[in-house]
């Protein structure tokens, strides 16, 4: 129960299911019988995915089953057979195609993935590849348009059933030898499957390297442009400009502009210096104003000595200086350089906004442009800091003068309790009779010894 299957590029083998399918097997063999695939293109190459063919008109809209040649047209298509379920696990796993509606008609595909369970339940499985799985390969790999058509003609040319278990029907039309094919079938509008695609053939091998070479740099200007480097692939540097190099590093703009203008008219010339210190960078860009003249200066000021250094003279190769649609609009160098700026301002308005930090203000960060009101805050700041100190001192004199003034109090109003107690005492060992005017005495020191200020006022006015 096998089939071969000749191909343009290389025979494929399929063995058929035909105990679990027998009736999309019987579809299938019977149409390999009738010649049905002669000729058929494989329109339809999607790469680790599947390879389609069975369509005699090569759109992939066309086909009928066998049972369309016994039945008539109402048999164009059959129903498909879901059980048992097999599924398209393998690399070149054979199956019917779906035309949309649940039915199968004369194409068929092969897988050339594996685990494609996405396609299980919608396509038939009804065989697998048993040899050939190197030409699969290679039609896996074939270049295909947008639609997945092969650039190529990749054909069936022959189909031989190698077992049939199946009798044929009565009154299938079964040819005596392959039919020819026709004119329509030839016509695909591609590469013909038996032309030799070689586009080095007839070419010596000079041309051949320019070629090479043609292509590496359109392949370089592609990425170019990709990252946003180059406008367009196909731009071209500007003709007029010649690019100078070896300078030595004591050379100005003034003095090659001098040499260089016997040429022509000189619109620019221009030594590029580094940018943080100045130096010469020992190479430079002129423009004429003539295309003619930047020839000239090209053919006759290569290796030429200057400032005791041979320079080296070539055609620029830079588009910097073209004005073009950069990423997302008409962008000049100017015009980065400002948005370039642009951005440090707005970095420097964002450090100025953030929360006042907890230490010390001399330690807040500080702009170039706020060097001048620097020294006005450091003023304020030191002369808040020395009346701060001056109030500090006067605070700490008068919490002095008040310590003190308490503790004088305090030792006064010690001595007066201490001679309160000490006449007490010398009260108690006087006699008895001399009581009440003792009595009275102590009464006027203790007085005394509790108010003295008062004792004094009534002295003073004694004495007046």
């Amino acid at each position: 129960m096998a089939v071969l299957l000749e191909t343009t590029l290389g025979d494929i083998v399929v063995d058929l299911f035909t105990e679990e399918r027998p009736k999309s097997d019987l579809n299938f063999l019977k149409l390999c019988k009738i010649k049905y695939y002669n000729y058929c293109l494989i329109h339809n190459v999607q790469r680790d995915f599947i390879m389609q063919t069975g369509d005699p008109t090569g759109t992939g809209r066309g086909g009928e089953s066998i049972y369309s040649k016994l039945y008539g047209d109402q048999a164009r298509y059959f129903e498909m057979e879901k059980l048992p379920r097999i599924k398209h696990k393998k690399k070149g796993t054979v199956s019917m195609v779906n035309n949309g509606s649940g039915q199968h008609g004369s194409q068929f595909l092969i897988t050339c993935g594996e685990n494609l369970d996405y396609l299980d339940g919608v396509h038939t499985v009804f065989g697998e590849v048993s040899e050939g799985m190197d030409i699969l390969t290679k039609i896996n790999e074939t270049f295909v348009d947008k639609d997945f058509v092969p650039f190529q003609d990749i054909r069936i040319n022959h189909t031989v059933i190698l077992d049939d278990p199946f009798d044929d029907p009565p009154d299938l039309p079964v040819p005596d030898r392959s039919p020819e094919p026709t004119r329509e079938q030839l016509d695909s509008g591609r590469i013909g499957a038996d032309e030799v695609i070689d586009d080095t053939e007839g070419k010596a091998a000079e041309e051949l390297e320019e070629r090479l070479k043609e292509k590496e740099a359109k392949t370089q200007a592609i990425l170019l442009e990709m990252v946003g480097d180059l406008p367009d692939a196909d731009m071209k540097p500007p003709e007029n400009v010649l690019f100078v190099c070896k300078l030595n590093p004591v050379t100005t703009d003034e003095d090659l502009e001098i040499i260089f203008s016997r040429f022509g008219h000189i619109k620019s010339c221009e030594i590029i210096r580094d940018w943080k210190s100045g130096d010469s960078l020992c190479y430079a860009f002129i423009e004429f104003e003539k295309q003619e003249d930047c020839e000239k200066a090209y053919f006759k000021m290569d290796n030429v000595l200057i400032d005791d250094r041979r320079i080296h003279v070539d055609f620029s190769q830079s588009v910097a200086k073209i004005k073009w649609k950069g990423k997302g609009g008409k962008y000049t160098k100017e015009d980065f350089k400002a948005y370039e700026n642009d951005l440090e301002k707005r970095s420097k308005l964002t450090l100025k906004e953030p929360a006042k930090p907890k230490q010390d203000s001399k330690y807040d960060l500080l702009l170039d442009e706020e060097e001048e009101d620097r020294g006005h805050s450091e003023k304020k700041h030191k002369e808040k800091q020395q009346q701060q100190h001056h109030h500090w001192e006067d605070d700490s004199r008068k919490s002095k003068k008040h310590k003190e003034s308490d503790s004088r109090r305090d030792r006064r109003r010690s001595r007066s309790r201490s001679r309160s107690h000490s006449r007490d005492r010398e009260h108690k060992h006087k006699p008895h009779s001399k009581h009440g005017r003792d009595k009275g005495h102590s009464y006027r020191e203790r007085s005394r010894s509790r108010s003295p200020r008062r004792s004094r006022d009534k002295d003073r006015s004694r004495h007046r």
